[in-house]
C-alpha cells in the first residue's frame, strides 16, 4: 500500500526549508545568540594562530626581530610561546561551550517538534489515516528528526564555524600575498557550478531515501501488528521476503546518495587541496626570489589549509543539510497538514447537563473516498434522552457512520445533527466528545496495567473511583486471578487477557466517564456464552441513566430496548419496538427469524 503525500498540506517552498522551522527555533533565540558569539570568538581566535606564527618565524627566530617588533610588539621568545598556548586555550574554551550550547538548542528543539508533530497527528480525522500508514509516521516522528537534531545541534554550527574561517581565511589571504591569493580565489571560482549541481541531487536523493525508510517502517509496523495472523495462515517467508526487497530498495536508493555525496567530497577536497598545492609551489618560488618572507609563507600556507578545512567540512556539512532538507520538508508535510473535521472559532458552550437527547435532521453522508455511495441518506430521527435505541441492519448499512459522525470523527454531507438542541458542529470537540462514552467491538487496552486501563476513561479519578466502575463492569470477577490484580501489566493491546475481559475494562473505562450518552458498538458478538452474560451484566449497569445506543448485529441482544432502527443501504426502513417489529414482515422480522430459527 503506498504511502500518503499529504496533498492536503502546503510544500514548502524554500531549497532547504529551515526557515519554516523558525517558530521552533524562535523562543531560544538567546543561546542561539550565545552560540553565535562563541563561535566568532573561536573563529577569531583560530584565525589570529597563523599571525602568532608568523611572528614567531620572523621575529623570533630570523634576523628581523633586531629590527622589528611585529603583531606581538617587543615580546620575549617565551612569551611569544606563552601567548600561542593561551590563544589555544581561548578556542578551547570557546568550542566547547559553543558544543554545549547548540547540542541543548538541538535536544530541545528536536523534543518540541517531536510533541508538535505528535499532536498535529493526534488533531487528525480517521481519513487522514485512510492512506497514512502508522509506520510512515513513526518514521518521521525519530528517523526524520533524529536528522534535524543532527543539523541543528552541530551541522549548523560546524557550516558556520567553517564558514568564518573560510571567510577570514581568505581575507588574511590576500592581507599576506595578494598575487597568491588572486590565483587561488580564480581556481576555486572554477569549481562551484559543479558542487553545488550535485549538491541540488544528493538533496533529491535524500529524500528519496527517507521516503523508502518509511515504506520499509510501515510494512514493518503493519505485520508486527499481525504476527498471530502471519504465523496462523504460515506468511512469515512471505512476509520475511517482502520486508527484505523493501530494505534492499532503500539501501540501493541510500547508496546513490551516498555515492553522490562521496563525488561531492572528493570533488570539493581534491580540487581545493590541488589549487593550494598550486599556489604554495607558486609561494615557495616567490620567497626563493625574496619576494616575500618566511614567515609570510608559513601563515600563507596555515591560512591556506584553513580554508581547507573549512571547505571539507563545508562539503560535509552540505551533505547532511541537503539530507536533513528532505526530513524537514516530509516532518513540515505532517506540522502543515490540517484536519478534515474542523472546530468552530467561537464555539457554543455546552450547558452542564446529564440529559442526552439527540436529534437527526435530513442528514447525508458520503465518505471522501468513494463519493458516488451515500453512507447515510437522508436520515431524521429523534432520540429522547434516556432512551435505549439498537440499531440493526445488514453490514454496511449505516449503523457505524451513524456513530463517526456523532463522535464528528467526519462531518455530516448535508443535514445537522443536534445534541440537547444543538448543533454539534457548533460545540468544540472537547466538549462534544466528553458526553459521549463508547464501547467499541475490539476495545484497545494500552500497555499498562488494569487500574490505568480503567483510568484512561477519567484520567482524575482516584483509585477507588476507579475500583468502584470495576466492580460494577465485573471486573472483579477475573482481576484477582492476575499475577498482580490491578496492577498486573496487561501487555501490548492487551494480550494477556481474553476478548470477554478486555471488554470488561472497556465497560469499566466508560461507566468511569460517566458520559450521559453511551454508544456500543457490538459489544458482545465475538464472545462465548458465559462471558457474553458476564459483560452484559456490566452493560446494565452502563446504560443505567444514559441515552443509549446499540450497533447489534446479534438481536438476542437488543429484546429489551425501547426501540429498535432498521437500517439499509443507508436509510432508515423500519422503526418500533421489537415486538412490533416482529409481527411485521419487513427486514427486522426477517433477519430475527433467520437468527432464532438457527
Amino acid at each position: 500500500m503506498p504511502t500518503q503525500k499529504l496533498s492536503q498540506s502546503k510544500p514548502p517552498t524554500s531549497p532547504v526549508s529551515f526557515k519554516d522551522l523558525w517558530p521552533f527555533l524562535r523562543p531560544y533565540r538567546l543561546k542561539i545568540a550565545l552560540a553565535f558569539l562563541l563561535l566568532c570568538l573561536g573563529s577569531a581566535t583560530i584565525l589570529l594562530v597563523p599571525l602568532a606564527f608568523r611572528d614567531l618565524i620572523d621575529f623570533g627566530f630570523g634576523q628581523q626581530q633586531k629590527t622589528q617588533t611585529g603583531l606581538l610588539g617587543s615580546m620575549s621568545l617565551n612569551d611569544r610561546f606563552i601567548v600561542l598556548f593561551g590563544l589555544a586555550v581561548l578556542w578551547a574554551l570557546a568550542i566547547s561551550l559553543r558544543y554545549y550550547t547548540v547540542s541543548w538548542v538541538g535536544e530541545r528543539v528536536t523534543a518540541d517538534m517531536r510533541r508538535a508533530v505528535y499532536a498535529r497527528v493526534l488533531a487528525q480525522s480517521p481519513q487522514f489515516f485512510e492512506t497514512l500508514q502508522t509506520g510512515e509516521v513513526l518514521s518521521r516522528l525519530t528517523g526524520d528528526t533524529t536528522l534535524i537534531q543532527t543539523v541543528i545541534g552541530s551541522s549548523v554550527s560546524m557550516a558556520l564555524r567553517s564558514l568564518i574561517q573560510f571567510t577570514g581565511g581568505m581575507a588574511m589571504l590576500a592581507l599576506t600575498s595578494s598575487y597568491l591569493f588572486s590565483i587561488n580565489l580564480g581556481l576555486m571560482m572554477l569549481l562551484t557550478l559543479p558542487i553545488l549541481a550535485i549538491g541540488r541531487k544528493v538533496k533529491k536523493l535524500s529524500r528519496e531515501s527517507q521516503d523508502k525508510i518509511a515504506d520499509t517502517a510501515a510494512l514493518a509496523g503493519e505485520i508486527l501488528n499481525a504476527v498471530p495472523t502471519v504465523q496462523a495462515f504460515t506468511q512469515e517467508q512471505r512476509e520475511i521476503e517482502r520486508f527484505a526487497e523493501r530494505a534492499e530498495i532503500s539501501f540501493l536508493t541510500a547508496i546513490r546518495r551516498t555515492r553522490f555525496r562521496a563525488v561531492l567530497t572528493v570533488l570539493m577536497i581534491s580540487a581545493v587541496m590541488g589549487s593550494i598545492i598550486f599556489v604554495l609551489w607558486l609561494g615557495a618560488n616567490q620567497v626563493n626570489a625574496g619576494l616575500m618572507s618566511g614567515g609570510q609563507l608559513a601563515s600563507f600556507v596555515l591560512y591556506a589549509m584553513m580554508v581547507a578545512g573549512a571547505t571539507s567540512t563545508l562539503a560535509e556539512v552540505w551533505g547532511d543539510m541537503m539530507r536533513a532538507s528532505g526530513a524537514a520538508e516530509r516532518l513540515l508535510e505532517l506540522l502543515q497538514a490540517q484536519p478534515n473535521v474542523v472546530e468552530t472559532t467561537v464555539p457554543q458552550v455546552l450547558p452542564d447537563s446529564a440529559a442526552a437527547g439527540i436529534q437527526f435532521e435530513r442528514v447525508s453522508f458520503h465518505y471522501p473516498s468513494r463519493l458516488q455511495i451515500a453512507a447515510l441518506d437522508d436520515i431524521s430521527l429523534q432520540i429522547a434522552d434516556g432512551e435505549i435505541i439498537a440499531l440493526v441492519g445488514p453490514s454496511g448499512a449505516g449503523k457505524t457512520t451513524l456513530f463517526q459522525l456523532l463522535l464528528r470523527f467526519y462531518d455530516v454531507t448535508d443535514g445537522m445533527i443536534r445534541l440537547n438542541g444543538q448543533d454539534i458542529r457548533q460545540l468544540s470537540l472537547d466538549d462534544l466528545r466528553r458526553q459521549i462514552a463508547i464501547v467499541p467491538q475490539d476495545p484497545v487496552i494500552f500497555s499498562a496495567n488494569v487500574l490505568e486501563n480503567i483510568r484512561y476513561g477519567r484520567p482524575s479519578a482516584s483509585d477507588d473511583e476507579v475500583i468502584a466502575a470495576a466492580k460494577s463492569a465485573h471486573v472483579e470477577e477475573f482481576v484477582h486471578r492476575l499475577p498482580d490484580a490491578y496492577q498486573t501489566f496487561l501487555g501490548e493491546r492487551g494480550t494477556r487477557l481474553s476478548g470477554g475481559q478486555r471488554q470488561r475494562i472497556a465497560i469499566a473505562r466508560a461507566i468511569l466517564k460517566n458520559a450521559p450518552l453511551l454508544l456500543l458498538d457490538e459489544a458482545t458478538s465475538a464472545l462465548d456464552a458465559e462471558s457474553e452474560i458476564l459483560v452484559q451484566a456490566g452493560l446494565n449497569v452502563a446504560m443505567q441513566g444514559r441515552t443509549t445506543l446499540i450497533i447489534a448485529h446479534r438481536l438476542a441482544t437488543v429484546k429489551k430496548v425501547d426501540r429498535i432502527i432498521v437500517f439499509e443501504n443507508g436509510r432508515i426502513v423500519e422503526t418500533g419496538s421489537p415486538e412490533d417489529l416482529r409481527q411485521q414482515s419487513g427486514l427486522y422480522a426477517r433477519l430475527a427469524s433467520l437468527q432464532f430459527e438457527e
